[in-house]
């Protein structure tokens, strides 16, 4: 008979000894250690030369707000040349950069088709005073026989009134008997009804002769209106400035044909010079007319004021017109300038050198250097009004700490960077 053995016991077994204990501690330290080693070389800082970085202090003060934009000067009355008809330029009569007046013939044109169009108009023109002239002499013949006729109906009729009157009186004396008067009566009353007719007659052909009339120069002066235009074309092939001023520009050269309306030469007038500022279109809400504005021609200053705000965004900026006062020595169109808009000042606020990345008015982050320390933290902060060179820190900053402003988004996954 078989005896079954008691199972040994599994605690027995796997009891660990004293020795394995410390084993297993010693490895896992190690691997803890080696995990933190690893972790932080994930995130160790970037490092960075200084002198690559743009690095400046936050300061407590009155912030003087101006926008500084660039831009050219333009002449206030710029009067653009365009073709009055198709035509071949032939010669270029006056060049770029000359002053001109009004009558001065800058460009000379060529189209027989004007040419002759205006000898046609001359002629329809001719026959048409012609017409009138004929039209006039028939109708005024016409009149006179008419006035003829009325004369000789009116004639009869005082004929007859003299006998309607001897036979009255030869019947109150019975010379003659009442059939003779009433017949000589009746002759009465009839011419005089005639003579008024023709008298109605001669009002109506006098009304219709000044219709006829009306109508022969109403074609007369057709012609006439075709003839000043045809004249009008052909003395545009002679292209005149039509204003005093500095000829700007041609832009178009002998032997080019070009079309009705097309624009051959610009004038303007020097003397009366505008600054026109790019203004950047994030600076753009802050502008408002009558805005005092400095402008700088590299040859002196001028003093001027907002005086246009273009309504759109042109390329990401707004174009604005500045009048200005007396111009330095030297100031001409299209020279380059450099404008800054005043917008006021702000007392006692803590600002910086604007960062490139800067929006007035938000939330950002800068890296901000402890005193005497090569390693620069990022810190949230709150800006608010801004100037070309510089804006305001709401939040964030205190008066002395050091941030670069350099545009650091290559570096946006890491909390700190280390200077070198």
């Amino acid at each position: 008979m078989d005896i079954a053995k008691p199972a040994a016991s599994s605690s027995r077994w796997f009891r660990p000894r004293p020795r394995t204990w410390w084993l297993a501690g010693g490895a896992v330290s190690i691997i803890g250690v080696a995990a933190l080693g690893l972790v932080g070389l994930g995130q160790a800082a970037p490092g960075v030369a200084r002198t690559s970085l743009w690095i400046d202090r936050a300061e407590q003060g009155d912030m003087v707000r101006e926008i500084r934009a660039n831009g050219l000067l333009v002449p206030r009355d710029i009067r653009w040349i365009t073709a009055g008809a198709v035509a071949t330029l032939q010669q270029v009569v006056v060049e770029a950069g000359a002053r001109v007046e009004a009558d001065t013939v800058i460009l000379r044109m060529a189209n027989p088709e004007l040419l002759a169009n205006q000898e046609k108009a001359e002629a329809a023109l001719a026959g048409a005073e012609a017409d009138v002239a004929a039209a006039r002499t028939a109708l005024a013949s016409q009149l006179l026989d008419q006035q003829a006729v009325q004369a000789r109906a009116e004639s009869e009729w005082k004929i007859a009134q003299v006998k309607a009157q001897a036979y009255e009186r030869a019947h109150a004396a019975g010379v003659i008997s009442a059939i003779d008067l009433r017949e000589a009566t009746i002759t009465e009353e009839q011419q005089e009804g005639r003579a008024r007719i023709e008298t109605r007659r001669v009002a109506a052909f006098r009304e219709n002769m000044a219709a006829q009339l009306r109508a022969a120069q109403a074609r007369r002066d057709e012609a006439a209106s075709v003839l000043a235009i045809a004249r009008q074309q052909v003395a545009a092939l002679e292209v005149r400035a039509g204003s005093a001023g500095i000829l700007q520009q041609v832009d178009v050269e002998p032997g080019q044909q070009v079309d009705l309306g097309a624009k051959l030469a610009r004038v303007a007038r020097p003397e009366e010079l505008i600054a026109r500022l790019q203004v950047p279109e994030v600076l753009a809400k802050d502008l408002l007319l009558d805005l005092p504005v400095r402008v700088d021609t590299r040859n002196g200053v001028a003093e001027g004021r907002v005086s246009r705000i273009d309504p759109a965004v042109r390329n990401g900026s707004v174009t604005v017109d500045v009048a200005l006062g007396e111009l330095p020595p030297g100031a001409r169109p299209d020279l380059s300038i450099e404008g800054r808009i005043g917008l006021g000042t702000l007392r006692d606020v803590v600002s910086i050198p604007r960062p490139s990345l800067a929006v007035p008015d938000s939330d950002g982050e800068l890296f901000v250097l402890a005193s005497g320390d090569d390693e620069a933290r990022r810190v949230p902060v709150r800006y608010g009004a801004a100037s070309s060179d510089r804006i305001q820190i709401l939040e964030g900053l205190r008066p002395g700490d050091q941030a670069v402003l350099s545009d650091t988004t290559q570096w946006a996954q890491s909390p700190r960077l280390r200077l070198r």
